[in-house]
This record gives C-alpha cells, structure tokens and sequence, in this order.
C-alpha cells in the first residue's frame, strides 16, 4: 500500500513535497505575466509606400497583385488592407490559432516576391516588408525638446526632424534589442533628404522637365568603386598598393546644387542650382506630426510578440531608456506617457491579494473545523504545495501567469485542503479506537486511499474536457480548467504521501495517564485557548443550526410538494434571468488610458488636421470633473496625439489623427464620475461640439489584448456586388 510505505518514510514524503514546491518556484520566475492567455490569432504584416499616388491607383497598382498572389497562403484566415491617399499601403494576414509565426512570416514573402516583378518600379526601388507584427502595443516612448527660455530656445533646442533621426539612429536599434519586441514604430518619422524646389519657368526656359532633373541627381549621386593602385598582376619591382577614394554619394546642399543637368552644343553646363529657387536639408515627409501634451515630440512605439512577458519588456525598455539618456546631448529628455502595463501590474497584485485572503480564510476554517493545531497544519501544508507545484505544470504546458490561471488557483485552494482533511478526520476517527497514531493512520489510509483517488480522478476529469474546446473561448476555458485540474492532481498525490507522514507524527489520541506539561505545551494551550473558546461556541452554534436543519428536513418530508414547488420555482427563474441578463465575451474595464480616433473630410490638409489634433488634445488635457463631494479634478494626465495617422484604422493619410488619452492612476480615480466609461461619453460630448467638422469617435481599451486595437467592434461593409466604393459609400453612411 502506497500510504503505509510513506508512513514508514516520512522524510521521503517530504522531499517530495519539498521537490514539487521548488519546482513550481523555479518555474514561477520563468513563467510570462500577461492579463489574459495569448488567444489572438497570430499576423504577418506587409507594407510599402507609391509617393504621390492616389488611394485608387494604390489599390489597383499594389493591393490587386499583392492580394492575389497572398490570398490562400496556407493556415490563413483572413487579410485587410488599407490604402490611403498619400500612397501608403498596409495589408494585415491574419492565420490560425497556434501557427508557426516565423514559418507564416516566410510563405507570406513567398507570395510577396511572385508579386514584385509587377509592381511599380518606384515600388520596387523603395521596398515592399514583410513582417511579424502584433497588433498590441505595450507602450510609447516620446523624445522631446522642452522650451528652454533663459538659454534662448523657447520652443526647445531641436526641431522635430533632429529628434526624428536622432531617435532612429541611436534609439530604435538598442529597443529593437530587447527580448519580446516584434516591432519599434516610430511616429512622426522624419528621416534627412535632400529637398530640390524647382524653377517652373527656368526649367521652360532651358527646355527641360522635372524628370530631366531627376534623372541628372540619380546618375551623379551613386556611390562610387574607384578600384586600386598596384594590385596584381603587376610587374615584381610594384613595391605598394593602395585604394582610391573617390567622391561617391553627395552629402551637402552646395554639391547637388552643382549636379550638371544637360550640356549644351558648346559646352555650356546647366547645373541643379540654375534651374533650382533653391536646394535644401529637410525632411523626406512631414505628414505625420506627433504631440505629447500638446508639446511636439517624437513617439517610439513599442509592439510586443505575443509571447511576452508584458510586465518584464516594459522594465527592459524603462531601463535600456534610462542607460541611453545618459548620453543625451543637453535639451533632449524622454517620457513615458502611453502605458499599458499599470492596469495589467494592478490586476495580477489584486489577484494575488484575492489569493492570500482564500488561504487565510481556508486556514481559519480548518481551525475551527479540528480545534487543533496539530490537526490543522497537515491540511494548511497540503496548500502550498498544490498551489505552487502547480506553477511547475503551468510551465510544462507553456501556460502563463495570467488572471484565469490565478483564479483558478484561488479556487482551487478550497480544493486542496479537501483531501487532506479527510485524512485527517479518518485518523482522528481511529485514535478515539484507542490505536496509536501509527497504527490508526494506517488503518485510516486503508479505508480511504481508495476514495481519495477516485475524487481526485474524477475532479480532475470534470475540468479536462476543456482541452478539446476549440477557438478563443477554448483558449480561455483551457487555462482555466487545467490549472484546477493540475492542483488537484498534486493534491491528491499529496494525500497518499505527506498528509499521512505528518498524521502519524503530530496526531496524538487523548492520554489515559497524567503527563507532566511541558513549557511547550504550556505555551501552546495558552495560545490556543481564544481559538478553544471561539471553537466551542462555533460548535454550539454549528449543532443549532444542525437541529434546525434536521427539523426543516422533516418538514419538507411531510410536504413534498412544496419542495417541488419551490425547485421548479428556482429553476424558472435561473431560466427568465438567463434570457434578460445581457450577454458579451469580456466586460469592458478602466485600463487607465482611452484611444481616439480622429477623421477630417477627404480633402482636408495636414496643417488643418494638425490645428484640430492640437485643439483636441487641450480640451483633454484641461478637462475637469466635478466629484460627488464638489471637488473638481482633472482626470486626463496625458495626451500622446499623432497628425497624419489613425491607430485604429491602421492607415496614414493627412485627414486621419490618433490620440491616446491617458488618465490619471486609479487611486485617484474612486469617483464613479471618473471612471472611463463617464470619461469616455464626456469626451465625446465635448469634442462633438468643439470639432464639429471632424468625425471623433473615443473609445475604451480592448477587453482583449491582441483582439483589436480598441474596444467595441467593427462592422466591414462588403461589395459583393462590384459597384465600387463610391457606390458603396452611400448606403455605409
């Protein structure tokens, strides 16, 4: 019999549970921390960008062939696309649960390389990537200039352009770096180019066009092979070699400006700078502009793997940014405004303070239950190694330290001491025989081994079906059901083996002969007796209840049918409050942090959508709540807005804008006034009336992780009758 070999061999019992619990901490530290399980569909991401086209020629140019060649890549779902007025364009693959992201990643640039050949050749010149992308973004990392009036930079000493390669150069490749990172956006983007402003009239003049110039810049700045001086074969007396170093790229404005456009019958040269108003170092594009508090900045966004560890990335790039700004040259300083960790830090603490408060009140009970110490330490030790041995198989099954694994274990800790108890009140039964602990322990194991491995069995098998539930829903069942199931396996195993070991030890029945008492009993009764009194009154309460119950019983017997009554009467009413509760997947929570998604007619400018970005962000930052007690307060701590980009449509263009409105910590927010929900309907309220011209629509965070870039839902209009957008618009609207 298993027990009796454990009862002998206490000591063993013990590593073993000793084993299981260093495993299960060990396995802990290396276990990811996320708020829920990595249920997002994994996504492979394709982009490129056609300068000057319209959203229809990218369409037709770009989206057709690339769409046609990717569409069927094997284990794909879905794909959408965007294509947008200022030429950019963005298609999403979205394949099933559980593919191999770096192997979906390499037939989608399989497909992409069939498509190349019949894209444009500014296309092709430019790039088309292909890349693993998240749709989760963990965080915003904005680099700023602050005004420095007593040294005479009331607007900061740097411009956004500087702030922009300077992010790029000596930022992004140290973040890109860090584990867990699928992706480094930088928002705001301005990369170094050299601007050519083009004289209409002298150009006529010369009788030459555009692309005459254009041509010319592209002959004349190549990088250049000069060769070598002396290499072999040579004749033997060649004593040395060198290289030559010839003037390849051009690097300032005077050299373009003297780039020789044509040459004329005589020899007459026509340079860039003759046909030129002027020629200057500035920014490839500015359509997308970045404001943090209103202030300019430029935003390094952070997108994760899906199998990251949330909490421990973020404190990668806090810390890999804090080394960096280090070597900041003065007037440059970094913020973190855009932060999804907090809410994700403060759920797992609260579960974990859920936790601690069920162990305590199980080992409250179990103590008034035994009225013995020496009783109740054998069900209480039977806790901690179910619940962190079961950390051990969370990792074996590449589970993670999420919300429904913690709660599971938080129903589990009722679960556990289960067992251990009735091992416990067995052996009680047989010490009140007259046996020794030994002996009775072993005729109690006797009588319940049996039963105790079919509960557990059993228990277990009741959780193990929700590993066959398929899809999202089934991603959560799964950790759920299976951490309870692990537990009480363990549990189990922990009946048959430590629980006897430590009845057989501390288990003493009631001493016929008079003992001298020790001081350490002394102590221990001394210490025990509020917990006596309290359990002597809690058993004459329990036996009143008991009484009562018993004769309730008997009445119920007497009239059956008014059991029955009452049964069907439960039951009809669990039927009705099913069907009027309202239903979803997740409730919607307060994340700390709201996202805005900001649309300006078709038509509209860059610097109109920038004033209405800027204008929105200070009503947001200004906006104040007055509390229930007549305080008022401004629950907007931050606004990371961007100009020329729109989050949630993932698509550029100069009529779209984004802003992330981030509130304040939630201990300052207790007031059902300042919660998201009532700021979000505010905000609404308050940007509909102040930016009439532009469609704001503000939104929660996604319940989520991974399943959008907001909360709600989107609808997709399809055209399955090809009547074209504009067709298709009308209705939509």
């Amino acid at each position: 019999m298993i027990p009796r070999f454990f009862i002998d061999r206490p000591i063993f019992a013990a590593v073993l549970s000793v084993f299981i619990t260093l495993a299960g901490a060990v396995a802990l530290t290396t276990l990811p921390i996320a708020q829920y399980p990595d249920v997002a569909p994994p996504t492979i991401q394709i982009d490129c960008n056609y300068p000057g086209a319209s959203a229809l020629v990218v369409s037709q140019s770009i989206a057709s062939p690339i769409e046609q060649q990717v569409n069927g890549v094997e284990d794909m779902l879905y794909m959408n696309s965007q294509c947008t007025s200022e030429g950019s364009y963005t298609c999403t693959i979205t394949f099933k649960p559980g593919s191999d992201l770096n192997m979906a990643q390499v037939r989608v640039q399989n497909r992409v390389n069939l498509a190349t050949p019949q894209l444009p050749d500014v296309v092709r010149a430019t790039g088309v990537t292909t890349r693993k992308r998240s749709p989760e973004l963990l965080l915003t990392v904005g680099i700023t200039s602050p005004p420095e009036p007593e040294a005479g930079f009331p607007n900061g000493r740097y411009d956004q352009l500087f702030l922009s390669n300077y992010a790029v150069l000596k930022l992004r490749e140290e973040l890109q770096r860090q584990p867990g990172l699928s992706d480094v956006t930088v928002f705001g983007l301005r990369d170094y180019a050299m601007r050519v402003w083009l004289d209409p009239e002298r150009l006529a003049g010369m009788n030459l066009t555009a692309p005459d110039v254009v041509a010319a810049i592209r002959a004349q700045n190549l990088p250049l092979a000069s060769g070598q001086i002396g290499q072999p074969p040579t004749g033997s007396d060649q004593p040395h070699q060198f290289t030559i170093n010839g003037v390849g790229r051009l690097t300032d404005t005077e050299e373009f400006g003297k780039i020789v456009v044509k040459v004329g019958p005589k020899g007459q040269l026509v340079r860039v700078k003759d046909v030129a108003k002027r020629v200057e170092l500035g920014a490839r594009v500015q359509d997308v502009a970045n404001r943090f508090n209103d202030k300019p900045t430029v935003g390094l966004a952070i997108f994760v793997l899906p199998d990251c560890n949330a909490l421990e990335t973020r404190d990668a790039v806090t810390s890999t940014m804090e080394r960096l700004s280090k070597d900041f040259p003065p007037g440059i300083n970094y913020e973190i405004g855009y932060d999804t960790t907090p809410f994700i830090r403060e759920s797992i603490r609260e579960v974990f303070y859920s936790l601690r408060d069920a162990i305590i009140l199980v080992s409250i009970v179990v103590l008034l239950f035994l009225q013995s110490w020496r009783a109740a330490i054998i069900p209480l030790a039977a806790v901690p190694v179910a619940i962190i041995g079961t950390f051990a198989a969370m990792a074996a099954v590449g589970f993670s330290v999420n919300l429904l694994t913690l709660f599971g274990l938080i129903l589990a800790v009722g679960i556990v001491v289960d067992d251990a108890i009735v091992v416990v009140e067995a052996v009680q039964h047989q010490l009140e025989q007259g046996f020794t602990p030994r002996e009775a322990t072993i005729r109690a194991m006797s009588e319940v081994s049996g039963p105790i491995i079919a509960v557990g069995v059993v228990l277990s098998f009741v959780f193990f079906p929700c590993v066959f539930i398929s899809g999202i829903v089934g991603a959560f069942f799964k950790q759920f059901a299976l951490t309870i199931a692990a537990s009480t396996l363990i549990s189990t195993f922990n009946s048959l083996t430590l629980s006897p070991a430590l009845c057989a030890l501390l288990l003493r029945g009631e001493s016929k002969t008079v003992k001298r008492r020790s001081i350490l009993t002394i102590v221990s009764s001394a210490v025990m007796f509020p917990f006596a009194l309290i359990g002597r009154a809690f058993d004459w309460s329990f036996n009143l209840s008991g009484r009562g119950y018993v004769k309730l019983v008997g009445l119920f017997l007497r009239v059956p049918l008014l059991v029955l009554v009452g049964y069907g009467a439960i039951v009809a009413g669990g039927i009705v409050a099913f069907q009027t509760m309202p239903t979803g997947f997740i409730p919607q929570q307060d994340k700390g942090y709201l996202v805005c998604s900001i649309q300006l007619p078709d038509a509209a400018s860059a610097e109109r959508t920038q004033n209405v970005v800027s204008q929105l962000s200070r009503i947001a930052l200004d906006m104040e709540v007055e509390t229930e007690t007549g305080e008022k307060i401004k629950p907007v701590k931050f606004v990371n807005a961007i100009a020329g980009n729109s989050f949630v449509l993932s698509a550029y263009g100069s009529n779209f804008g984004s802003m992330f409105v981030i509130l304040d910590g939630f201990d300052h927010r207790q007031s059902p006034k300042l919660r998201a929900d009532a700021l979000m309907m505010k905000l609404r309220d308050t940007f509909a009336k102040a930016a009439p011209e532009a469609l704001v629509n503000v939104f929660g965070a996604p319940a989520v992780p991974r399943l959008g870039r907001a909360g709600g839902f989107r609808i997709m209009i399809d055209d399955r009758g090809d009547d074209g957008t504009d067709q298709l618009q009308g209705p939509t609207q």
